[in-house]
């Protein structure tokens, strides 16, 4: 079965100024690539739907919904906090991208499709239920688990986080929700400086130290994610799927390269065709050096489709 492609141009029409690192270029690095080395010949692109406010609200208060609805600016920019700042074409960016992770899960649970890239910015899991963060609005991912939670009735998913930073937002609002596990890896002692301490009992975080590189990453992902997933029998597998781990990404400094991104795919791939026939949801976090993120992320689609 082939897998499924989602994205949508307005995600690249938010931006935030020419000095920001988070910018449009990054969806068009890895398009490219992807392009170029076959791989989107075994997907099937689908455009992602406006999210709404009713699919929001379940990850998000609705009073926070609104207020990043109302604040859009009508031109130039808005600064939301130290690190994020709206354009008149934030809103229907934000909104595409969480509807992306809705899509992908119709698609998946639908059996129209075995897996999913979700392709889209800005990204998500910093965004916590009242908050706006780290480049993100909101949760991408946490939407789709809950759209998959509470439309489908699923019982046991399975969100795994390898930016390298952790995901505080889809921390904060998936603590201690029993029919969720949360497996994070990332970097000590980066923003959102948090993370070391599990704030649930469904999360299994993973802090490495700086410069630990792939047999660190490796270790803690076989000792600490693999035996959860496997004891807690998924029927469906997210990805927040980061790739400013890598070792040319100055956002961080965890040393990783593409060959840990194949990997630990696989690592998820096999453990979801033991246990909910290969559905695996990935949609995109960090990455911010092109050329290294269209790499990683062709690694990673690489493994998710099967093709490696």
């Amino acid at each position: 079965m082939l897998s499924a492609y989602v994205t949508h141009p307005d995600c690249s029409r938010h931006e935030m100024g020419r000095d920001h690192p988070e910018s449009p270029e990054r969806l068009g690095a890895i398009n490219d690539m992807l392009l170029v080395k076959g791989l989107l010949d075994y997907m099937i692109p689908y455009d992602a739907p406006l999210a709404t406010e009713q699919e929001l609200g379940r990850a998000h208060t609705h009073l926070y919904i609104r207020e990043v609805l109302a604040m859009a600016p009508k031109e130039g920019y808005l600064q939301v906090d130290p690190d994020t700042r709206m354009n008149p074409w934030t809103v229907p960016a934000a909104l595409r991208a969480a509807g992306a992770a809705i899509k992908a899960t119709d698609l998946v649970l639908g059996g129209k499709v075995s897996s999913a890239f979700c392709c889209v910015r800005p990204p998500g899991h910093h965004a916590e239920r009242a908050a706006t963060m780290g480049f993100c609005f909101f949760n991408n991912v946490a939407v789709g688990i809950r759209h998959a939670l509470d439309v489908y009735n699923l019982r046991r998913v399975v969100l795994v986080d390898f930016d390298v930073h952790h995901g505080n937002g889809s921390e904060d609002i998936l603590a201690d929700d029993d029919r969720v596990l949360m497996c994070s890896i990332f970097e000590k002692g980066l923003y959102p400086f948090c993370g070391e301490k599990p704030r649930g009992r469904n999360m299994v975080n993973v802090p490495l130290d700086p410069r630990s590189g792939s047999e660190a990453f490796r270790k803690g992902v076989t000792e600490h994610w693999l035996p959860a997933i496997d004891s807690f029998q998924p029927q469906l597998i997210y990805v927040s799927a980061g790739f400013d781990g890598h070792r040319e990404d100055d956002m961080g400094n965890l040393g990783l390269v593409e060959a840990d991104y194949l990997w630990v795919t696989q690592q998820l791939m096999a453990l979801a065709n033991r246990h909910c026939q290969g559905r695996v949801i990935s949609c995109l976090e960090g990455g911010y050096v092109l050329s290294c993120l269209a790499r990683s992320a062709t690694a990673h689609v690489r493994a998710l489709i099967g093709a490696d």
